[in-house]
Parts: structure tokens; C-alpha cells; sequence
């Protein structure tokens, strides 16, 4: 967009219907800060089921989807948007429901050479009652992001009995991926209009357990080393795997992809690709982008200005 930032109405679409409501409604609430900061109109939208009434109402320039999970991040919300012609960030329906169904996605990625993790899908219940691969394992829904329902099972311990149980809400089947040992890596990509650009890698190291719901989101809960003190070969392999799975994925805007380095094996693992990372106080992608040397406000900006439909 060439016109001012004054000019612009930003609409910034945050909290949702999904698991990930009060991790969206932090996220939305940074990025509506860092917009007025930019000197950008903003309006907070709350996103329900009238969301498509309310931005008819609203006539924004811009919809800033901070929305995470599912419905705001699986394609559901960019439809919505693509029919009312309302340009947004991040990515389009397509690359947005692949990269939330983590057994297809990984297929996608597979085939572009991207290494992925072995596993599979598995109805809940067997995974409940047994060891469908050896410990140690992660049982993760195969739709959710921030590591909602996510269990990791070493050897001697019993099976994940929590998916099996009546009141989990996460689907009939769940993805069971071996277990990586080592670091756990993150990686900022920028889709420019030059192609993908990886900004660098952050090693997150949890204060404790592993790097769950918890680790990600409660202040205090990680450590993150930034540029992760990786040997020059990695960290240069791990810049162009997230910058493969990117383009792979049909991303657009911003995406994080988040990798597991096992030091001793010399093994790099692409885990997911994230279309919609998380904008809160603690999270990566602001992180990385400010050790490049581009602010929230200038992160933010870059995302409106790069705002479409089509995408």
C-alpha cells in the first residue's frame, strides 16, 4: 500500500473461537499497540461467528489477522475474508489449512525435501491403551497449535491415557512422532517478494519439563539464546529447510518453522511450520525480527504492507 499509515484502518482480528483464545487476544493486543504506534487507524475486533457482518459494518483497509488456531488460523477466517475482498496477512486458505493439518502438511514437506520426523496418525483410544511406536514419543493433536494436548512419553512410562479420555476435544486421531532428542529451534521467514528470507534461529531452552503450553506462553518459562550457538553448517542448513518449507507450503507474510537438532546424532528435524506465530510480549518472531534490526512497529508495518487477497 502506498498511502500513509494515517490512511490506513487497520482491523485487527484477535481472541477467536479456538483453544488458543487468550494467547490470540495477547498476540492482537501487541500488534494493535505496535499498528497505533506505526500511526496506523486501528480497530480491535474480537472475532466471532458475525465476523463477516462486522468488517461489512467496519469497511477496513486492512484485516491484521492475529488469530491463532483452529478456525482463524486453518483457512476458515482467510475464506471469509477472500469473499469480502478485505486484503489480509499472513497466509491464504490453501497454505493455511495444509500447515494446521500436521499429517498432510508433513507430506507436503517430505516431498520437498524438507526431513521430517517418522510417525503417524493413530486413533486416540489405541494410543491410550498402548505403545503404537517405541518410547520415547510425542502424542500432539493433529489440528491444534501452541502445543495444546501435547504429550511427550518417555521409555518406563506408561501411555498417553489422557487421549483416550471422553472429554478430549481434539479429534479421533492423533499424531505420534518420535521423540528428538537436543535442541529445540526456531526460524523467523519473511515472505519477500525476492522469495523467502530466514532472519536467524533461536534455541529455546524450557526452565523446566519440555517446551509445552506453558514454556511458550508463561513468563519465565524459557530461555531463549539468540542466534542459537549452532555448528556454522546447521545453522546455515536450518536457515534454508525453513526457508524451503516456506515456499513449500504456498506461506505468505510471515511464518515460523520450528525444528529439533539432536547434537549428538547430528540430526535436524523440521516439526511444524507455523503460518501464524505468535505476536505476544514472549513470543519468537518479534524477537527475531528486532535482532535484525526491524522494531515491532516496522514488523508489523512490513506485514500490513504486504496485506492481499489471493494469497
Amino acid at each position: 500500500m502506498t498511502r500513509p499509515p494515517s490512511e490506513i484502518h487497520v482491523a485487527v482480528l484477535m481472541g477467536g473461537l479456538s483453544s488458543e483464545r487468550e494467547v490470540s487476544l495477547s498476540s492482537g493486543e501487541g500488534c494493535a499497540k505496535a499498528l497505533e504506534a506505526a500511526g496506523y487507524r486501528v480497530t480491535r475486533v474480537d472475532a466471532d461467528r458475525d465476523l463477516a457482518e462486522v468488517l461489512t459494518r467496519l469497511k477496513p483497509d486492512v484485516a491484521f489477522n492475529a488469530l491463532h488456531g483452529e478456525w482463524g488460523e486453518d483457512g476458515c477466517v482467510q475464506g471469509v475474508l477472500e469473499t469480502l475482498a478485505v486484503p489480509y496477512t499472513h497466509s491464504g486458505v490453501l497454505s493455511s489449512a495444509l500447515a494446521m493439518d500436521k499429517d498432510k502438511s508433513k507430506a507436503v514437506l517430505k516431498a520437498a525435501g524438507v526431513v521430517v520426523p517418522g510417525g503417524g496418525l493413530f486413533d486416540r483410544r489405541a494410543v491410550a491403551a498402548g505403545h503404537v511406536i517405541a518410547p520415547p514419543y510425542v502424542v500432539k493433536p493433529n489440528a491444534e497449535g501452541s502445543s495444546v494436548g501435547v504429550y511427550l512419553v518417555r521409555e518406563g512410562e506408561p501411555p498417553a491415557a489422557a487421549v483416550g479420555a471422553p472429554d478430549w476435544t481434539y479429534g479421533e486421531e492423533v499424531m505420534v512422532e518420535p521423540f528428538i532428542a537436543g535442541k529445540e529451534l526456531a526460524v523467523t521467514v519473511l515472505g519477500e517478494k525476492s522469495g523467502p528470507r530466514a532472519l536467524t534461529i533461536t534455541d529455546i531452552t524450557p526452565t523446566k519439563g519440555f517446551y509445552d503450553y506453558e514454556a511458550k506462553y508463561a513468563p519465565g518459562g524459557s530461555r531463549h539464546v539468540l542466534p542459537a550457538d549452532l555448528p556454522p553448517a546447521v545453522f546455515e542448513k536450518a536457515l534454508r529447510q525453513a526457508e524451503l518449507a516456506h515456499a513449500a507450503m504456498g506461506c505468505r507474510g510471515v511464518s515460523r518453522s520450528d525444528f529439533r537438532y539432536d547434537d549428538v546424532k547430528d540430526d535436524l528435524v523440521l516439526l511444524e511450520v507455523n503460518t501464524q506465530p505468535g505476536m505476544t510480549p514472549t513470543s519468537l518472531v518479534p524477537e527475531q525480527a528486532a535482532f535484525v534490526g526491524m522494531d515491532y512497529p516496522n514488523l508489523v508495518r512490513w506485514m500490513v504492507e504486504d496485506a492481499s487477497c489471493l494469497r
